[in-house]
């Protein structure tokens, strides 16, 4: 499929006027072609009133057809083949075993929701009937229903150019909500983005879905971006990127006349807890382990180990040597944009230059446009006093702060900012000082997990993808699994509404089939 650099508006694809955005490859930032039409307000004011239009319809289509959708996307993504992965490849410089793995990802994501979708139970249908005898007051006919807000907004990640961008968790989730979207595309992946961007195109045309079901804008700037969130037909956002970036856009979602909900997925540094009896048994397996989850795709995961806790003492060592050798042989790896990389590197100059931390080791040396994976150590009493050790450098870097007793391990993870992850390594010996500090870990998490790392979201029905602030702007969602469709949902109650008048999901025939809480069992 050859590609345009068009903008996708409903069925129809434009080449924008509003500048030119183009692809990089990533290992050696020579520029790709084509180039991109960013959209103008225009473009915008097009898609958005689609988007509207397409609303009512689109939020009233059977389970079953909606569901279809869905699985027409995931299907036409995988038809696309190789074409797909080495543009990928080549935008994004992760290698193909990861992005066939993510494309993976981001089918199965699909897939999920269709079979959400064909469940029902996201419908949440609750029947209260009428007790036209109930005394003092007779109880009126309640049902309730959650129906989609309205058309989305989606932002695609740098980071993940397939699960997290055009066809990803907040597409995949807005669509089967009922929610048109509308994906604002990352400049860092312009042609990955037209080829999803044609796919999902594709599969409304094949499904008889409405035209404005979908529409795809690059953005030349940040024009585009802050548009939709401001633009008063979007009744919310996903995004996943900076804290800088997700927090602009909830000051422009809050300072609007109807404030709208951004879902933003931000900044997460992903404590990993290290416990006595875990370091004495295998601190050194466990240092090797930190480090293969810190270098995974060069440490560019919202869920890198970022921060590593443990109290002082001989077992901590093991893990340091363990870490240290395992880091010596840790091979750079292209970052995913040349931007991304200059960040990286003064993130970690500005460790190395501070007063109060010392390098415990490094990676090898890459070439351009590679990160070099690099720990630090500083103290719990330094840790406290200086809140910017705390600022996540997005890359393959972690500190090791080292605590003198529990008690003061317990301090620092009363500091901590709210986190996506927190990991504990333990043993049985380690239960009681764990079940100590568990309820603040589930203060500062969305997930907390045993022996292991945070890299790796199991896409699934149990799974949280969130976490307090800065994590993301709103701890009681998730944006990976089938509870992230709540977040573009809300409930509408109908009383004494004529059966003729009520929704399918809520008449007394219950054609969909689905499972009801009548009068709350």
């Amino acid at each position: 499929m050859p590609l345009t650099g068009e903008l996708l508006i409903g069925q129809s694809a434009r080449r924008g006027t509003n500048g030119e955005v183009f692809g990089s490859d990533a290992a050696s930032g020579e520029k790709l072609r084509p180039g991109f039409g960013g959209a103008t307000l225009d473009d915008l004011e097009q898609a958005a009133t689609l988007a509207a239009s397409a609303f009512r319809p689109y939020r009233e289509t059977s389970l079953e057809a909606r569901a279809k959708f869905l699985e027409a996307i995931a299907q036409n993504i995988l038809d696309i083949g190789d074409e797909l992965i080495e543009r990928c490849v080549n935008e994004s410089g992760l290698p193909r075993g990861r992005i066939e793995g993510e494309r993976g990802r981001t089918v199965g994501q699909l897939r999920l929701f269709a079979n959400v979708v064909r469940d029902g139970g996201f419908i949440g249908a609750r029947i209260d009937p009428a007790m036209p005898d109930r005394t003092p007051l007779p109880r009126p006919d309640i049902r309730l229903r959650q129906i989609g807000v309205g058309p989305v907004a989606v932002f695609g990640a740098s980071n993940f150019p397939l699960a997290f961008s055009v066809a990803g968790g907040d597409t995949a989730s807005a669509l089967a909500a009922g929610c048109p979207v509308i994906v604002k595309a990352h400049s860092a992946h312009p042609g990955t983005s037209e080829l999803v961007g044609r796919a999902v195109q594709r599969a409304v045309k094949e499904c008889g879905m409405p035209e404005g079901t979908f529409s795809l804008l690059f953005d030349s700037g940040r024009s585009i971006g802050q548009g939709l969130v401001a633009d008063h037909r979007i009744k919310a956002a996903g995004f996943t990127g900076s804290r800088a970036g997700g927090t602009a856009l909830m000051k422009i979602a809050a300072a609007r006349p109807e404030p709208i909900p951004v879902y933003a997925e931000m900044s997460s540094i992903n404590p990993v807890l290290l416990f006595p009896g875990a370091l004495a048994a295998r601190g050194e397996a466990i240092g090797k382990a930190f480090v293969g989850a810190l270098t995974l795709g060069a440490g560019q995961f919202c869920t890198n180990p970022g921060l590593i806790l443990a109290v002082d003492g001989d077992g901590l060592e093991g893990f340091v040597e363990g870490a240290k050798a395992a880091l010596a042989s840790a091979p750079a790896a292209t970052m995913l944009t040349p931007g991304i990389h200059k960040a990286y590197c003064e993130g970690v100059s500005r460790l190395k230059s501070h007063s109060q931390v010392q390098m415990l080791g490094e990676g090898t040396v890459g070439e351009r446009f590679q990160g070099q994976a690099a720990l630090f150590d500083t103290t719990a009493g330094d840790f406290l006093k200086h809140p910017e050790l705390q600022e996540e450098v997005f890359g393959s870097s972690s500190l090791l702060v080292r605590c003198k007793d529990e008690d003061e391990l317990g301090k620092v993870l009363d500091k901590l900012e709210g986190q996506l992850t927190i990991a504990l390594h333990l043993e049985a010996s380690d239960f009681e000082a764990a079940r100590r500090f568990m309820p603040i870990l589930e203060e500062k998490a969305g997930r907390v997990l045993v022996n292991g790392f945070g890299t790796g979201v199991e896409v699934g029905h149990a799974m949280v993808h969130g976490g307090p602030y800065p994590a993301t702007s709103d701890g009681r969602t998730t944006s990976v699994g089938s509870l992230a469709i709540t977040r573009f949902l809300r409930p509408v109650s109908y009383q004494d509404v004529p059966g003729d008048l009520l929704p399918p999901a809520l008449s007394d025939d219950n054609p969909f089939g689905i499972q009801r809480k009548m009068d709350g069992r």
